[in-house]
């Protein structure tokens, strides 16, 4: 179709009521609310996974969690380092290296998750000319963190050595995401901002603000990440107008799951059940705004059902590439151009392996089928929810409905490949 700029913003944890264009108010946000009235706002997007790296995996490779290399944080045999990290291999193919082909410069600054030092999944080999940022998850749960890697250097931080805390990681990353837009305003990019906020730890250089609130520490800095969030994205919108080039670039702003804690005092979940690691819509929707001024309609509300093995084949279909061979996902181009598109007799998969042990749900229609944790596996009755009447997910009414309880059992069955690495009821725990 054309050869748009194409950056994704991925925040870490955010939940689906955190912005006030999704029913937030506790916490301003004025920059993110503005731009989804110039942008297509989305109800019914997932994320790729509840939990971190699988979700960021299946954003790269256009494969779901049953199907994509990394399922869960760790591997629950094999992975790297006492973590047990699990890298992308070689014939994982990025949508970095899909664009990079077309070419694309491309960059990425933030929490990557997919690979550790001097193995095949670091950004460099899989598709990006540029990265700054954490590799392993583990490290970023600090904003102060003794090093940081630009490509495949490591870049110590001595303002934070000795018990020091100087410099804040997500500032960096946010000037070298500013430094690369200018650098490349001539020519087509792809920006990938897996930003870490507002995951923990609750540091943050400033939360004065909130001061006056009755609210716990942790809530006062949260609020403040939340902030930061929302003026950072507004000052990235406010350099592509700048450089002339927002009309050339597609822009997606999204969580990469649920909120990590319900955080009663902001209402982060919603009107939803579950949160990060769960299963349950507060783990699996997310806030989803998609900005293209000229080719997205403006203050569109979208409740087009898609997630993110979607992404992947929809840059493709927006950059005119052929199709996808190896896919989960569809484009969803026509529904940012505002066109009609029927996508709702498909279905979308998820499984988890850690965290209380292995998990699968399937959304289908208005359907929403969760197979919770236990020793019977594959066995476990299937709950089933009724979203459309019943979206916190408080009557499983999987009596009422055997036959589509058994059409989600296929779907759990058929929808997924087995994997050395994320053997069913395999043991482990979230890390």
């Amino acid at each position: 179709m054309s050869t748009p700029n194409i950056i994704f913003i991925l925040c870490d944890d955010i939940g689906y009521g955190d912005l006030g264009c999704y029913g937030q108010e506790a916490i301003p946000t004025p920059r993110l609310d503005q731009l989804a009235s110039e942008s297509m706002r989305f109800t019914q997007c997932y994320t790729g996974s509840s939990i971190c790296a699988p979700s960021r995996s299946v954003l790269m490779t256009g494969l779901h969690s049953g199907h994509t290399r990394v399922r869960d944080n760790f591997a629950i045999v094999g992975g790297v380092s006492d973590q047990k990290r699990l890298p992308l291999e070689p014939d994982d193919f990025t949508v970095a290296e899909m664009l990079k082909g077309a070419g694309y410069k491309t960059g990425i600054t933030g929490k990557w998750g997919l690979g550790e030092p001097d193995t095949t999944g670091v950004p460099t080999r899989k598709g990006f000319d540029a990265w700054f940022g954490y590799l392993n998850q583990r490290n970023a749960h600090t904003y102060y963190p003794p090093h940081l890697w630009h490509n495949e250097e490591k870049v110590m931080l001595d303002g934070n050595t000795d018990g020091q805390q100087k410099d804040y990681s997500h500032d960096m990353i946010f000037d070298f995401a500013c430094d690369f837009i200018r650098e490349q305003k001539e020519d087509p990019f792809f920006l990938y901002l897996p930003w870490t906020l507002p995951h923990g730890a609750y540091e943050i250089p400033d939360a004065s603000a909130w001061d006056d609130k009755p609210w716990t520490d942790d809530e006062k800095v949260y609020a403040a990440m939340i902030t930061k969030i929302d003026t950072q994205v507004g000052q990235i919108v406010d350099l592509l107008r700048e450089l002339d080039i927002e009309e050339d670039t597609l822009l997606f702003f999204g969580s990469d799951h649920g909120s990590a804690r319900r955080w009663e005092a902001f209402n982060s979940c919603g009107p939803l059940r579950g949160q990060k690691g769960t299963m349950y819509e507060g783990g699996l929707r997310t806030p989803m705004i998609a900005h293209w001024p000229g080719k997205i309609p403006a203050g569109a509300v979208s409740d087009q059902v898609w997630y993110y093995a979607d992404f992947m084949p929809t840059v493709a279909d927006v950059v005119g590439l052929d199709a996808l061979e190896k896919t989960d996902g569809v484009s969803i181009l026509p529904t940012l151009l505002g066109e009609d598109q029927d996508l709702g007799d498909r279905a979308l998969y998820w499984e988890r392996h850690a965290g209380g042990g292995f998990k699968q749900a399937i959304r289908w229609k208005n359907w929403k089928a969760i197979r919770p944790p236990s020793e019977l596996l594959l066995d476990e009755p299937l709950e089933l929810y009724d979203l459309e009447n019943d979206l916190g997910e408080e009557h499983n009414v999987a009596d009422q409905h055997l036959d589509v309880v058994a059409q989600m059992d296929r779907f759990s069955r058929e929808m997924r490949t087995d994997s050395v690495n994320y053997p069913i009821g395999g043991k482990g725990s979230h890390a």
